[in-house]
């Protein structure tokens, strides 16, 4: 016999545990509908050409290839009588998504003209990578992106409903407090030019050292800078390692810093735009209804260094930052330039729910829901002859918006009662010979080990209201 055993790289939850994920991701899709988006679903698959637009690198080493296995015959034997065109076909013309960025890309080009501007769209779904299986690590796994899409440009001001968003959903998470870190790639690279790093290579390499401060610390970054590969003096690395541990500590203090920043300046025109982003951004966050301690200025922050070229944000939760960065993303200049002509400049975020839910269990942040069922209510077959009677009200529950089970096989009513405490369902409505002969039901809660009886009519109302009632 086969052993049953799950791939490497993914992870299955058991029932009580996947109605936590559910609701996780039930909590951040109305957040993100809260604040005016569209669900968009792409396919799983896309056109290899399409994904992988920029070839070779770490990128095309992750990606699954997707191929029939008719496609894969045909190709063998094209290939086996030397026809060029079938040695072309067996390289895969499909590939599984290791993101939502690329295929979004894709769906604005091909739809542009059937979309409205700005758009709004969230999307949640799975994504895959060939990555090395590794704790907290998959190679299958949820993404919950949200962007704003402009055509041909897109007001900074966007920018700042990011992390108002992340402010919501991670408050209706309850999974504890969390700092919403922002920063600007323009003030960075501004910064940077002022210090004499103007080469764009050396430039980068810097912003990937500094991008991990957090996690190795300045003495760290010291020598890495000063060492062998850089060679920097130990004057501008001093400087560099001073800006890069700036943390703002309110409202006032963030805009006190940037303006120290600016007068600081030697005229760099990418810091004094970065600068003024920043203040505007920050100003319109406090406007959304941001509490000033949830937010502060990081000048550390770098995030994709190719991709994005504006606002960057990073959340980090207070009590658990050995987890790292719970939700991330920030402004890119021309979200389709591979697929289109037109500019599509954009903003966006992106939680990795399945790596959040991971951590936040081995965390012990997250526990299992309390809930063992989505099923509130069992409906036992007392007796067959009332088989009917019990059939319609388990439909009668259902339409009034109950998640309703109905036993279909019958036996003894205590067993029956047995299996619904051991699935997590808490109220059984008993309809006997008796209840039908009276018009009632009896609504027996299994959690409290008590009973009640109500008429018909009434037993949706009633157990509306035992349900609303928070358990003892």
């Amino acid at each position: 016999m086969i052993t049953p055993r799950t791939p490497s790289g993914t992870f299955e939850l058991l029932p009580p545990e996947q109605i936590a994920f559910q609701r996780m991701l039930d909590a951040i899709r109305a957040g993100y509908e809260r604040f005016g988006f569209l669900p968009v679903e792409t396919p799983v698959f896309e056109r290899s050409e399409v994904l992988l637009t920029k070839t070779g690198g770490e990128t095309e080493r992750q990606v699954y290839f997707v191929q029939s296995t008719g496609a894969l015959e045909k190709a063998r034997d094209a290939a086996g009588e030397g026809d060029a065109e079938g040695e072309e076909a067996a390289y895969p013309e499909l590939a599984l998504r290791f993101d939502l960025t690329v295929p979004l890309a894709r769906y604005v080009a091909e739809h542009e003209h059937q979309l409205t501007f700005p758009f709004r769209r969230y999307q949640m779904q799975r994504v895959y990578r060939g990555e090395r299986p590794q704790r907290g690590r998959f190679r299958e796994f949820y993404q919950c992106d949200v962007d704003i899409i402009g055509k041909d440009e897109l007001s900074v001001r966007h920018d700042a409903e990011c992390p108002a968003i992340i402010h919501a959903i991670f408050t209706d998470l309850a999974i504890g407090a969390f700092t919403i870190q922002v920063n600007n790639r323009k003030l960075l690279r501004g910064f940077y030019e002022d210090l004499g790093i103007v080469d764009g290579e050396q430039q980068a390499a810097v912003l990937r050292e500094v991008d991990k401060l957090d996690k190795r610390g300045g003495d760290h970054l010291r020598t890495t800078l000063t060492g062998e590969g850089f060679g920097l003096a130990a004057d501008v690395v001093e400087q560099i390692l001073s800006f890069v541990q700036v943390r703002s500590t309110g409202h006032d203090d963030a805009l006190a810093r940037l303006a120290a920043v600016e007068a600081a300046s030697r005229g760099s025109q990418a810091l004094a735009e970065g600068v003024a982003e920043l203040r505007e951004v920050l100003t319109l966050v406090r406007a959304l209804g941001v509490p000033e301690q949830d937010y502060r200025l990081n000048f550390s922050i770098a995030r994709g260094l190719d991709y994005y070229t504006g606002t960057v944000y990073e959340t980090v939760l207070d009590d658990h930052p050995e987890i790292g960065s719970i939700c991330s993303g920030g402004r890119y200049d021309n979200l389709a330039g591979q697929y289109t002509r037109s500019r599509l400049p954009g903003v966006g975020i992106s939680i990795g729910l399945s790596r959040l839910f991971w951590q936040l269990r081995e965390a012990g942040i997250l526990q299992a829901s309390t809930a063992r069922s989505t099923v509130q209510v069992l409906v036992p077959q007392v007796d067959a002859a009332l088989l009917d009677d019990q059939l319609a009200l388990a439909s009668h529950l259902r339409h009034g918006g109950i998640n309703t089970e109905a036993v279909l096989d019958g036996g003894k009513l205590g067993k029956q009662l047995r299996y619904a405490d051991r699935a997590g369902i808490r109220f059984v409505a008993i309809l006997g010979p008796q209840e039908v002969g009276e018009g009632t039901v009896t609504i027996k809660d299994l959690h409290r080990q008590d009973q009640f009886t109500v008429p018909r009519a009434e037993v949706v109302a009633a157990l509306r209201v035992e349900l609303a009632q928070p358990e003892v």
